[in-house]
């Protein structure tokens, strides 16, 4: 369905993730981050497994350690999907993983991940930019609130917004000087409005790919509404190339939360949306049970569909014309709406089924809407269901 509001998205360069290309007009993608010690690699991969399972289209590991690099070596050659290792404090780990391979002979990464604020300092800073550089292994650059520079610190007085930018934009400068562009940018906070704040001030500054995430975010469900509030509205303001919603715990059901925002903010839509109106006294149908229903059936299709589900006539005509399919319904009865146009009777006890048909039948709709007004309202006026002008 063709809605009026569009979002035009930052402008990025293009940058390569294993065989993923991140940036410019590509989709955004969705991350998640393992929570085993990488050098138990049967356990980690397990976890990326699961991960694939889900939907995940980028994993990233931890390496503190020389053990968990050979950990990654024995990983890498047994996933589909983008590896990235995660370095903090020892720089040398970054250069371990950028050397290191895999039985079959390819690199054990395909991405690392540095924290500006404990690499240890420029010049170890700049060891690892020209081995990445060298390597042709892109890098992000993730900066996070938590441990910013100290002199940023002692420059702004705390971990503003301003701050993180300024820290991020230096490092870019650095690793350009040395002829690197290969870099994606995370500027992340627990603070909702800061982390807004810092996308938007980065991406009025700089065109590199950003990976959007609030750090820290909690608990599963709080840490999904926190998580939807922050990476939504960066999200909302056309930035965003990669995203992860960070959770306690198991990290499967991140990538569930995370395509659920992306189809909530019109970002990438992988599946059909469901809307249905909130319970009120005007419900005269079990809209509870339908819309469970539906969204059952449907969890497993790929139709970027919109499909409104309301159970009252009150505002159910206009609101079901809106949607790609509609169902207004009361009294144990409805109508079906394709593209605004009703197609069809249907009985509360049918209506699950009859939605289902529709939505198996929805490439049929894919003629002019003009045609397929004009042709829609002369089935209705035969048929006697009302015709919409």
């Amino acid at each position: 369905m063709a809605y009026a509001t569009t979002v035009q998205r930052h402008k990025t360069k293009e940058i390569g993730i294993g065989d993923l290309p991140v940036g410019g007009d590509n989709p955004i993608l969705v991350q998640s981050m393992t929570t085993t010690n990488t050098f138990d690699a049967e356990a980690t991969l397990a976890q990326i497994r699961r991960l694939e399972e889900a939907g995940c289209e980028v994993v990233r590991v931890t390496v503190p350690k020389k053990e968990d690099v050979e950990g990654i070596k024995a990983i890498r050659d047994q996933i589909k999907i983008p590896l990235i290792a995660d370095i903090h404090f020892d720089y040398r780990m970054a250069l371990a993983c950028l050397e290191a391979r895999t039985p079959s002979g390819r690199r054990a990464v395909d991405k690392i991940r540095i924290n500006p604020g404990n690499i240890g300092g420029e010049e170890r800073f700049k060891e690892v930019v020209r081995k990445a550089r060298d390597a042709g292994v892109p890098m992000r650059i993730g900066v996070n609130s938590g441990s910013l520079e100290k002199d940023l610190i002692e420059k702004y007085g705390f971990p503003c917004p301003e701050a993180m930018v300024e820290s991020a934009l230096r490092h870019i400068e650095t690793a350009e000087a040395l002829g690197y562009k290969q870099m994606i940018v995370s500027l992340k906070a627990s603070h909702v409005p800061t982390a807004v704040a810092c996308y938007s001030e980065y991406a009025a500054k700089a065109d590199y790919p950003t990976h959007v995430g609030i750090t820290e975010a909690g608990s599963r469900e709080y840490g999904t509404l926190k998580s939807a509030a922050g990476i939504g509205s960066i999200l909302l303001r056309g930035i965003g190339d990669t995203i992860r919603v960070s959770l306690l715990g198991d990290p499967v059901p991140e990538i569930d939360a995370g395509f659920d925002i992306l189809r909530a903010c019109d970002r990438r839509v992988t599946k059909p949306e469901v809307v249905a109106c909130p319970t009120c006294g005007r419900l005269d149908i079990d809209l509870e049970r339908i819309v469970a229903e539906v969204e059952e059936k449907m969890k497993n299709l790929t139709n970027p569909l919109r499909i409104s589900i309301l159970g009252c006539l009150v505002n159910g005509f206009g609101e079901a014309k809106e949607a790609d399919l509609g169902i207004a319904a009361g009294s144990g009865k409805g109508i079906i709406f394709k593209r605004g146009v009703p197609i069809r009777h249907v009985l509360e006890a049918d209506m699950v089924q009859a939605l289902l048909e529709e939505v198996e039948r929805f490439e049929e709709a894919t003629v002019p809407l003009a045609s397929f007004v004009e042709k829609e309202k002369k089935k209705q006026a035969k048929s006697g269901l009302p015709v919409l002008n």
